[in-house]
């Protein structure tokens, strides 16, 4: 009982079930087989995004600025699309995952070279990247009409009953759970979010590693842009605005300690799934907007609570063997 209480992962998946029991005494409909698969396919485009910022978030930076990277990445796919319409798909999403990593780098570099503090960096690219968008539009949207029937085709396609936006994500979990658990860069992020004095004796360049998560969450930002366009049809300034906010929500909730190096690609998703649930099912059961935004809230905080005092925990445990040395 108390290995269990001590996974986060599994206290995570209990959590989701007890609030779809909750949910079923509303409304039953909603763990129907089919339902569920839809609300993992609307939180797909979130897992992607939880899945870069984990990787920032383990090195003791954060990317405030991934919504924004979105939303220029997007754009920019959707105009590449409504100018050349011939584009093969496959290259447009090269293109916005190109220009997602450079954005990405640009932060990573900003981080790096410069030394400036990770919220002050991504809070100024935020403004940036928005601002782009708005000189690189006018100001105009792009909407269905003017997208090819193939690029909004892609993430709606089926391949064995479950729609390619859900299969992408699951690609993409994959990839960074190999990342993260057999590659030297992914245990590095542990390494320099864990102790960046001790990782510096051991080889690792911080500031480097820094810079190769940034980038991982720029490019998982540029195809999560292309996904956002295509599937809703619709390219604008204010794409994903605020979106941040529940990337990093996932993360918390998903056990990623904001410390740095505390972390598993398993809690970012059960985090973002979890988010997933509350935001489908509030609506179905007649929660105001408002409401929704108070109990989002308060998750997160909770998910901070529970987070700080386990980390205490462990510091306190620590002592207690160095004192009996």
């Amino acid at each position: 009982m108390s290995k269990f209480l001590k996974n986060r992962e599994l206290l995570l998946v209990a959590a989701i079930a007890v609030l779809l029991a909750l949910i079923t005494l509303r409304f039953p409909a909603f763990v129907a087989p089919s339902n569920l698969a839809r609300v993992y396919n609307d939180t797909s485009i979130l897992i992607i995004l939880a899945l870069g910022q984990m990787a920032v978030i383990l090195t003791r930076c954060i990317d405030l600025s991934m919504a924004a990277n979105l939303a220029l990445s997007g754009m920019v796919a959707a105009m590449l699309n409504a100018a050349f319409p011939g584009l093969p798909i496959p290259l447009v999403i090269l293109v916005a995952m190109a220009l997602g990593t450079l954005l990405g780098m640009i932060n990573g570099a900003l981080v790096w070279k410069l030394d400036i503090p990770p919220i002050v960096v991504t809070l100024g690219t935020l403004t940036i990247y928005r601002g782009m968008i708005f000189l690189l539009s006018d100001g105009k949207w792009i909407n269905a009409h003017q997208m090819s029937d193939a690029f909004k085709a892609l993430p709606r396609d089926a391949l064995l009953g479950f729609p390619v936006l859900s299969w992408l994500s699951l690609l993409m979990i994959g990839l960074v759970f190999l990342l993260m658990s057999r590659t030297a860069l992914g245990r590095a992020f542990y390494a320099v979010g864990g102790n960046p004095h001790a990782a510096v004796y051991t080889g690792i360049d911080v500031g480097r590693t820094r810079f190769f998560a940034y980038c991982l969450s720029g490019a998982l930002a540029g195809l999560s842009g292309y996904l956002w366009v295509s599937r809703y049809a619709v390219a604008y300034v204010d794409i994903a605005a605020g979106f941040e906010l529940d990337i990093i929500a996932a993360c918390v909730i998903g056990g990623i300690s904001i410390a740095g190096g505390i972390g598993t690609v398993a809690g970012a998703v059960l985090g973002a799934l979890f988010l997933g649930v509350i935001k489908n099912a509030l609506p179905v059961i007649n929660i105001s907007p408002f409401a929704q935004m108070a109990i989002s809230g308060m998750v997160i905080i909770i998910a901070v609570a529970v987070n700080a005092r386990a980390e205490r925990r462990k510091g306190r445990v620590i002592l207690r063997k160095a004192e009996a040395v």
